[in-house]
């Protein structure tokens, strides 16, 4: 049985992921961070910054991070942990989606390595 997957929306969340372990890859950055309760629930954000250009080009790049995270998440994350996908600028966007998964897996192994 997989853990539940939710979306992270406070700002604190996203600040205490900030704090934690954090993993750059070519075409994003992953933050994450062991909630310590005992909630299993895997939760995920999304942020990228006005770097990324216009509403439309962030909006997209969001997606295909969304896309990526139903793809790569659930066989490498961890139950009780929060994970935020930060979008590169004119990589996000333009980095063929295989790759894309790809450093999401990787980022996830190396993460946990470390933990």
């Amino acid at each position: 049985m997989c853990a539940p997957v939710t979306v992270l929306r406070r700002r604190a969340d996203f600040l205490r992921a900030a704090r934690a372990l954090r993993r750059g890859t070519n075409g994003m950055l992953v933050q994450a961070r062991d909630r310590g309760d005992d909630d299993p629930t895997i939760r995920v954000g999304y942020t990228c910054s006005r770097k990324i250009g216009n509403a439309v080009a962030r909006n997209r790049a969001k997606r295909r991070l969304r896309a990526v995270v139903a793809e790569a998440l659930l066989p490498g994350a961890r139950p009780g942990w929060d994970y935020v996908l930060v979008g590169r600028p004119g990589v996000t966007l333009d980095r063929p989606f295989a790759d894309l998964t790809g450093d999401l897996r990787y980022a996830l192994r190396k993460l946990h390595a470390a933990s």
